[in-house]
């Protein structure tokens, strides 16, 4: 058989995101709302996941399911990175930080919608994977270091929203300080033993107000 071309790939990534956007409507009563931002749902549709997982799984990039991608480590199913992403609301002239870049899927997609992107790893191999293929891709306006994530890039804050792509015990205070007043903040927090996809607002004041939606499952945030 043939391998498939960017044509047949293309038709597969429109699928994934008719199937997020089914996702999102069986899920609407929890969200609280019925459909996902279309500016994230159009970067779903550009951004090429084939290239973000180990090349024997391209074939299977496309379908709405985590995929492992090497380190006991796993790309997010893409509803939950389209999801994530709707939360978080990037815009175009808003610095964002992630913390836990992996292959850098959820980083291209943050890129595509926000001005510039600052992204902690703490996996070296993953961190130099990702810098290489965002940047072949054409990515001009991320950045990405090898380092402990809980204590974000205090060099560039503050941030106007940052996102964690690994589960939290508790928020880090060190992300907090460097979340801007008016910011947001969305993470996988555990409570009671369960991880919860949570947002966090910060007003003027600096008042944090939180709040839980889904049940998720995330590798948990390495320190050092």
């Amino acid at each position: 058989m043939k391998p498939m071309n960017e044509e047949h790939l293309a038709v597969l990534r429109r699928h994934m995101v008719e199937l997020i956007a089914i996702h999102a409507d069986l899920a609407s009563e929890e969200l609280g709302k019925a459909t996902l931002d279309e500016r994230v749902m159009a970067s779903m549709r550009r951004v090429p996941r084939h290239r973000f997982v180990p090349a024997p799984l391209a074939p299977y990039a496309y379908q709405d399911m985590p995929l492992p991608i090497g380190f006991d480590k796993t790309v997010s199913q893409p509803f939950i990175v389209a999801l994530m992403t709707d939360l978080l609301a990037p815009q175009p002239h808003e610095a964002v930080l992630e913390i836990g870049t992996g292959l850098g899927y959820q980083t291209a997609i943050l890129a595509e919608l926000a001005g510039q992107v600052w992204s902690v790893e703490i996996i070296e191999e993953f961190a130099s994977h990702a810098e290489t293929l965002l940047r072949d891709i054409g990515f001009s306006n991320i950045a990405i270091r090898v380092g402990d994530g809980s204590r974000g890039w205090s060099e560039h804050a503050p941030f106007d929203k940052i996102l964690l792509s690994v589960a939290a015990e508790r928020t880090p205070p060190a992300l907090l300080e460097q979340l801007k007043p008016a910011g947001r903040l969305v993470l996988p927090l555990v409570s009671e033993g369960v991880q919860f996809l949570t947002t966090i607002d910060k007003d003027a004041a600096g008042q944090l107000e939180t709040r839980k939606l889904i049940p998720v499952r995330f590798s948990r945030l390495e320190t050092v």
